[in-house]
This record gives C-alpha cells, structure tokens and sequence, in this order.
C-alpha cells in the first residue's frame, strides 16, 4: 500500500518578483471557481425578459432568497449588502466543492477563509464607527469597566480569528479523515482479481462520504460564514 500524504497546498510556481511570489495551487483552483461563478451568472442573466421564464427563473429567486435573507438578518436597510453576502455563499460554496472535481478545496487553505473574515472585520470596525462615532466606538473598550479593555480588545481581535479557523478546520478536516478513510479503504479491499487488485470497498462508500463531507458540510460552512457576517455587521450597525 502507498503511502497517505497530507500536506498544505502545493507551490506551482513564482513569479520572480520581490525576492519571488508563490503561486500555489489554492490561487490556481480560486481563479476556476471566479470563473465558473461569472459564467454561470452570465448563462442565467443572458437575454433576460420583463416575465421571467426557464434559467432567468432560477436567477431571480437565488437573489431574491439572497434578498429575504439579508432583510431578516440584517434588516431592510442593508439591501445593498446583499451582493457581498451572494459572493461570499457562492464562492464558499463552490470553493469547498472543488474537491468533487479532483480539486483542492479554496476554503482548506486558511488564507483564503482568513482573508474572507478579515473584508467582514473590515466592515464591522467600519459600521462601528460609522453609527457609534470613533469616539462611541473606542468608549466599548472600556465597558462595562475600565479593567476590562484587554478583554475587549482581545475578543474584538478574535472574531475574523474565529471565523476563519472554524470555516478553514471544518472543511480541511473533512479533507484529512476523507483521505485517511480511502486509505483504509483501499488497504481492505485488497481483493485480487487475477493480476489487478480490485478496490471493492472503494465502490459506493466514497459516495456517501462524498454526500456529508463535501456536499453537507460545504453548504453549511457557507451558510454559517455568511449569518456569521451578516450577524456580526448588522450588530454593529446598532446605535446601542
């Protein structure tokens, strides 16, 4: 039996700029899924007519699902959050499923989740400041009690932390246990049909984890990400 290998994304190349830019095989697989998001979007949005029929159909209610979603979350005043949130499902979503394609998923890289919870913590200190005032905003430092500043800063600093380690590990640890999973699978199924081993037990079960590992879970991470970010902004869209 060969031997079970699980390691970080590979490094494709660098550009020998800046003492050389490593482009790993994360930036390569991101570039796939942006691309299959736009032309997807551009299959559904093509010829679009007053009464929609057929794909248009599909559109419409994926946006305004998006709509309701961010309306009850966030409030109705935050329509125009509604694209970010999209980008944020979509992307996540297909991310996670590039694994189904004998890709390595986007989001079991933690650069990529760490940079998604880093544009959130962007808009969160944003609204803070723009609805409680810089001065409003760093008088929460100090609440309920002076003493307690470190405390706050500290849970203010752990929030993008949380957010992406939690998509990141979800998703890469399903990563690891599916591999270790085809390992052993494979090593039981060492059934010799002839010359040619015959990997019986590798029939069926990949499917079923397939459906929880990279269809559930992929899902769910994205839809957790995104009420996450929803929750997170429109709380600090609160005067209070």
């Amino acid at each position: 039996m060969g031997e079970i290998v699980i390691n970080g994304p590979k490094i494709l190349y660098e550009i020998p700029l800046f003492g050389g830019l490593p482009i790993t095989e994360t930036m390569r697989n991101a570039w796939i899924v942006m691309g299959f998001i736009l032309i997807l979007c551009l299959v559904l949005t093509q010829g679009m007519k007053k009464i929609p029929t057929g794909k248009q159909t599909i559109a419409e209610k994926a946006v305004l699902a998006v709509d309701k979603l961010v309306d009850q979350t966030m409030g109705p005043d935050c329509r125009h959050y509604a694209p970010y949130i999209a980008t944020l499902l979509m992307f996540s979503f297909c991310g996670s499923l590039a694994s189904l394609f004998f890709m390595r998923p986007v989001t079991g890289d933690l650069n990529t989740t760490l940079g998604w919870a880093l544009m959130t913590f962007v808009l969160i200190t944003y609204n803070n400041i723009k609805y409680k005032g810089i001065g409003g905003y760093l008088k929460g430092f100090v609440q309920p009690i002076f003493v307690m500043a470190p405390l706050n800063v500290l849970s203010e600093i752990a929030t993008p932390v949380s957010m992406s380690f939690r998509h990141f590990g979800n998703i890469a640890g399903g990563l690891v246990i599916t591999t270790l999973l085809m390992g052993a699978l494979k090593a039981l199924s060492g059934f010799v049909v002839g010359f040619l081993p015959v990997p019986l037990l590798q029939i069926g079960i990949p499917g079923v984890l397939s459906l929880y590992f990279d269809i559930f879970t992929s899902a769910m991470q994205a839809f957790i990400f995104s009420m996450l970010t929803m929750s997170y902004v429109g709380n600090a869209r609160s005067a209070d």
